[in-house]
C-alpha cells in the first residue's frame, strides 16, 4: 500500500479538516476538494492493490449526489447513483453520467464495474449492509469495493448537529440543533442519520472473506494503527475506509 500510505500526510489531513466548515453554506468548495481527494485515494488504491492506475477504468459512485465528483473522475467511465431527484439537481450540474437508483438494489448487472465506492453514505441509510453487499455484487471479480463512512462515536458522528451533542444521543442533538437554528438539520437522526460503528463495518468486511485493507480516511498514515484498537477506534477514527476485493 505504498502509494496509498504516501498520500496520507498531515498536510492533507489539515486541508480536509479546514474544508469541512464549508459543507453547509458553500458546498462546492467542500465537495470539489473532497472529490479530488477521493480520486487520488482510489487511484492510489487501484495502483497498490490491482497494479493498474484508475484512468480508463469503470467507476460506480454509490450515492453520487449532484455531480461534484464527475469532473474529478473525467478520465474514467464514471457513473453516479443517487435516489433523490432533489439531490441530483441540487448543484445545477448537468452533462455527467448519473442514474437515479437505490443503493440497496443497484440497477446494474453483476460484475459490471472495475471500482465501486461509496463515500459517506452508509451512515445515512438504515440498511447499509445491504448496500455494501450490492456494491460487491456489481464489482468485477478483479475489481475493488471501497466503502468509506463516518463513525458514529467520532467527533463528526453527529454531522452538523455538533461535536459533542450526539454523545448524549442522536435525538437530543437534533432537538438542540432545532432550538439553536430554528429549523431541522439536513441530516435528521432516525431518518437520514444513523449510528454505524467501526466495529460493525470491520466485522461485515471480515465476514465477506474479501477484506484487503482498513484505515482511517482523514488521518495521516502514522495514525492508521488506531483502526486496530477496539473501543479507541470508535472515538478516534472518525471516518473508516474498508477496501474489499470484488
Amino acid at each position: 500500500m505504498y502509494r496509498t500510505r504516501h498520500l496520507a500526510t498531515l498536510a492533507r489531513s489539515l486541508r480536509l479538516l479546514r474544508s469541512f466548515r464549508y459543507e453547509q453554506f458553500r458546498p462546492r468548495i467542500f465537495y470539489e476538494g473532497l472529490a479530488r481527494d477521493t480520486y487520488q485515494l482510489l487511484d492510489a488504491l487501484s495502483a497498490d492493490l490491482t497494479s493498474t492506475p484508475l484512468p480508463g477504468k469503470s467507476v460506480l459512485d454509490v450515492g453520487g449526489g449532484p455531480g461534484y465528483f464527475a469532473e474529478a473522475f473525467a478520465d474514467t467511465f464514471y457513473v453516479g447513483v443517487e435516489p433523490s431527484v432533489s439531490e441530483l439537481s441540487a448543484a445545477g450540474i448537468s452533462g455527467y453520467g448519473s442514474v437515479r437508483g437505490d443503493g440497496t438494489a443497484l440497477p446494474f448487472a453483476t460484475d459490471s464495474f472495475d471500482v465501486v465506492y461509496s463515500s459517506n453514505v452508509a451512515e445515512h441509510i438504515p440498511d447499509w449492509q445491504t448496500m455494501a453487499e450490492e456494491m460487491l455484487r456489481v464489482a468485477k471479480p478483479d475489481g475493488l469495493v471501497v466503502l468509506s463512512y463516518t463513525v458514529w462515536l467520532g467527533p463528526f458522528g453527529g454531522h452538523e448537529t455538533g461535536l459533542w451533542q450526539h454523545y448524549v444521543g442522536g435525538e437530543f442533538a437534533r432537538r438542540r440543533y432545532v432550538a439553536a437554528h430554528g429549523h431541522e438539520p439536513k441530516n435528521k437522526w432516525g431518518e437520514s442519520l444513523f449510528a454505524v460503528s467501526a466495529k460493525e463495518g470491520l466485522a461485515w468486511a471480515e465476514s465477506t472473506g474479501r477484506l484487503l485493507a482498513a484505515f482511517p480516511r482523514y488521518h495521516p498514515r502514522w495514525a492508521w494503527w488506531l483502526t486496530r484498537v477496539p473501543l479507541l477506534r470508535e472515538f478516534a477514527v472518525s471516518n473508516l475506509v474498508v477496501v474489499l476485493r470484488g
